[in-house]
C-alpha cells in the first residue's frame, strides 16, 4: 500500500510568496495545510489546491499549534509578509503569545518570529527555511540582466553595501537607495517599495540646478549578516522593478543565494525592458 504524502504546514502572510511555496510543495508531492493569517493572506489561497485552509488571527498562537497538531503537521514554513505594525500594534495576543511577548528583550520582527519558532519546536513542529522548497528561485551570482552596471553604479553598490550592512546589524532594514555615493533613503518599517518611492520623491524635490547629485538611483537590498532564512527573506518581484522605474532607479544590487526573485524570469524581463541592471553578489556566508 502506498504511504500517505507527508503533510506540511504553511503559515501564509500577504503577497505571492505563499502561493509559490504552496505550488512548489504540491509539485514535490506534499499535502499542504495552510494557516492563513486573517489580517494578511489573500483569499485566493483557498483555491490553490491545499489539503486544508484554516484562517487564524495573528495573535492566535495556541490555535495555530493545536490546528497543526490535529492535522498531523510536523514541519512548517512561514511565507509572505506580515507588516511590522500589525505585529506590534494590531494583534490581540492569546495567553501563549502574551507570555512570549513578555520574554522578548528586543521588540523587532526577528526576535518575535524566532521566539514563535522556538515555541513551535517545543510542540514538535519544526519551522523550516522559507526558501526550502524554492531553491531554484534564489538569485545566482553575477549580472543577471542584459545591461552591465556602469562605473558609477558599481561605486554606488560598493558604498550602499557598506551602509546597508551596518544597518542590517541593528535589524533596521534591508534596503538603501544611493545616488553618486550619497545615501538618499534608508528602509525602516515601511518596506522596500515605499523606500524606493520615497527616494524618487526626494530626488524630484531637489530639481533643477539645486541638486549636484545624479538623478540615477541605485537600490541595494541585502540579507542581514545572520539572516534567518526561516522568515523575512529578501524578495524582489516585478512590482519592485516597476517602482524603481517610476523613481528613476537604474540599478539593483542583491545578495546571491539569499534573495528570491518572486516571478523568476519575469523580473529579469521587466528589468531588461526598463534598462535596469541587476547585480547579485557579496552574500554573507
Amino acid at each position: 500500500m502506498p504511504s500517505q504524502p507527508e503533510k506540511i504546514g504553511l503559515i501564509a502572510g500577504n503577497g505571492k510568496f505563499p502561493f509559490l511555496v504552496l505550488d512548489a510543495a504540491r509539485a514535490q508531492g506534499y499535502d499542504v495545510v495552510v494557516a492563513a493569517i486573517k489580517e494578511e493572506a489573500f483569499p485566493e489561497i483557498e483555491s490553490r489546491g491545499a489539503a486544508a485552509v484554516h484562517w487564524l488571527s495573528l495573535g492566535e498562537l495556541s490555535k495555530l499549534i493545536e490546528m497543526f497538531q490535529r492535522e498531523g503537521v510536523r514541519r512548517a514554513v512561514m511565507a509572505g509578509q506580515v507588516k511590522h505594525k500589525q505585529i506590534f500594534s494590531s494583534i490581540r495576543p492569546d495567553w501563549r503569545l502574551a507570555k512570549l511577548l513578555l520574554t522578548l528583550t528586543t521588540r523587532n520582527t526577528d526576535s518575535l518570529l524566532g521566539a514563535v519558532a522556538k515555541v513551535l519546536g517545543d510542540e514538535g513542529i519544526t519551522l523550516e527555511k522559507s526558501t526550502w522548497l524554492l531553491e531554484p528561485l534564489l538569485v545566482k551570482a553575477g549580472v543577471v540582466t542584459q545591461r552591465q552596471p556602469t562605473e558609477q553604479e558599481l561605486k554606488n553598490i560598493e558604498y550602499g553595501r557598506a551602509v546597508a550592512s551596518q544597518l542590517a546589524q541593528h535589524d533596521i532594514g534591508q534596503t538603501v537607495v544611493i545616488a553618486e555615493s550619497a545615501c538618499v533613503a534608508v528602509e525602516a518599517m515601511e518596506g522596500t517599495d515605499a523606500t524606493i518611492e520615497r527616494a524618487g520623491q526626494i530626488m524630484r524635490s531637489m530639481h533643477g540646478d539645486a541638486s549636484t547629485l545624479s538623478r540615477d538611483l541605485t537600490v541595494v537590498k541585502i540579507a542581514k549578516p545572520n539572516q534567518d532564512m526561516r522568515f523575512d527573506v529578501p524578495v524582489v518581484g516585478v512590482k519592485t522593478i516597476e517602482v524603481m522605474q517610476a523613481a528613476g532607479a537604474t540599478c539593483l544590487a542583491v545578495d546571491a543565494g539569499k534573495c528570491l526573485l518572486l516571478d523568476g524570469d519575469k523580473v529579469i524581463e521587466a528589468a531588461n525592458a526598463a534598462g535596469i541592471a541587476i547585480v547579485a553578489g557579496g552574500a554573507h556566508s
